[in-house]
């Protein structure tokens, strides 16, 4: 056999506590059960398996350090026969016995590093069932015209890692977006959870969402309603102009086509619907004022009331 401080890739000065980090990440990654049974992974694993064996042994690692015994834990100039093993045994005798705990004292036995490994001692363990790591519910708050239009968002995650979220179009309050392995970490080769980001939706100053149609109050002065004229509206995609019909009270309702959350998902693009709300200045208005005291309307504006 080679060198066993070659097979396990450490130096002979290796400390125990290293030796045994080295012995559990090669035993994990070539166990023939992690290989379908395959023979070089067998074959590998044997290898580390008896490497182990000497170095991880403090009395072996010992005397195959002052060149009593050799690579194999026999003693210098001992024929170990026509099997290597002396007795007629081969290597998976060997295993067996250097995994049932036979021989090797005063180090840290393979069998125990088993059982921490793979859940179970000797050749009978019983595998552990894989599990999936744990979820992480996380929440970020998005402006309403992110939601409406999509965005990216940066998102720290619990391990301080800073990820880039794609905030999708038309994505509504409350609802989740799944970031898929980035959650906690899986037992027994399990796959990592994930993390569920809640999106909170942030209220705009004038528009309010009605599925994927969007509403707002449309102030309008007292000539534009009774004359009618064109009037500027912001809109998510920018200012467009909007025809008022002359004789508008407040409450009339006018839509602007296509111009509510965009399309996305399948689904056609929302309308805007603008309630128009005759409005009078803030401030006194003399013009205004001396209008209104010399008109005289001949309708009552309650009439409906009874």
């Amino acid at each position: 056999m080679r060198d066993p401080y070659e097979v396990l890739g450490v130096s002979k000065n290796a400390s125990e506590a290293d030796i045994k980090k080295a012995f559990r990440s090669l035993a994990k990654k070539h166990h023939p059960d992690t290989k379908g049974g395959d023979a070089a992974a067998q074959k590998r694993f044997q290898e580390i398996s008896a490497a182990y064996d000497i170095v991880g042994d403090k009395e072996k690692r010992a005397k195959f350090d002052q060149g009593e015994i050799d690579a194999n834990g026999n003693p210098r100039g001992f024929d170990p026969g026509p099997h290597g093993f002396g007795g007629g045994g081969d290597a998976r005798d060997f295993q067996f016995q250097w995994r049932s705990g036979e021989g090797g004292e005063g180090g840290i036995r393979a069998e125990d590093i088993f059982s921490e490994i793979f859940g179970g001692g000797g050749g009978r363990r019983r595998r552990r069932q894989a599990r999936k790591g744990q979820d992480i519910a996380l929440a970020v708050t998005v402006g309403f015209e992110e939601a409406a239009r999509g965005s990216t968002r940066r998102v720290m995650l619990p391990d301080g890692q800073e990820v880039d979220v794609r905030i999708p179009v038309g994505v509504r309050d409350g609802q989740q977006i799944r970031l898929r392995g980035r959650g906690g970490a899986g037992t027994d080769y399990g796959p990592s959870g994930d993390v569920l980001l809640t999106v909170s939706v942030a209220p705009h100053p004038w528009l309010t969402r009605d599925g994927n149609n969007l509403r707002m109050d449309l102030p309008v002065t007292l000539g534009e309603a009774v004359l009618g004229g064109k009037v500027t509206v912001p809109t998510l995609t920018g200012p467009v102009t909007l025809t008022v019909p002359a004789s508008s009270n407040s409450g009339t309702s006018l839509r602007l086509k296509g111009k509510g959350i965009p399309s996305h998902g399948g689904q056609p693009a929302g309308d805007l619907y603008l309630r128009l709300v005759v409005t009078l200045p803030e401030r006194p208005d003399a013009a205004l004022e001396e209008f209104a005291a010399d008109w005289h309307p001949d309708y009552d504006p309650r009439a409906k009331l009874g």
